[in-house]
C-alpha cells in the first residue's frame, strides 16, 4: 500500500483503505477491523500506545482524548468511532 504524508498530518492511506489508531484492547476498534476484513476494505491500523505520536494525533482530533477508533480517510479528513456504513460513505466520495 502506498502513502503519503502530509505537511501537518499523519500518512494518508491510499485510496479506498482508511488508516485506523487503535489499541491492543480496544473492543470497538476489534469490531470495526472485524467489519472492515468483511468488507474487503483494506487498513493499515497504527497502536497509539505504541507510537507516542500517533497518541498526540488522535489527541489533537479528539478535542485532548485518546479516543480510539480514529479513522483516517484518503482526503484526509477524519472520524471519531465511525460505523461500517460512514466509513463506505467517506470512501465512496
Amino acid at each position: 500500500m502506498s502513502e503519503t504524508t502530509t505537511p501537518a498530518g499523519p500518512p494518508l492511506p491510499a485510496d479506498g483503505t482508511v488508516l485506523m489508531y487503535s489499541t491492543t484492547w480496544c473492543g470497538y476498534c476489534r469490531r470495526l477491523r472485524t467489519q472492515l476484513d468483511s468488507e474487503g476494505i483494506g487498513y493499515t491500523v497504527i497502536d497509539i500506545e505504541q507510537h507516542p505520536e500517533a497518541a498526540a494525533y488522535v489527541e489533537q482530533v479528539n478535542g485532548g482524548n485518546q479516543t480510539v477508533p480514529t479513522v483516517i480517510y484518503p482526503d484526509g479528513s477524519a472520524a471519531t468511532n465511525p460505523s461500517l456504513a460512514d466509513v463506505r460513505l467517506a470512501l465512496a466520495n
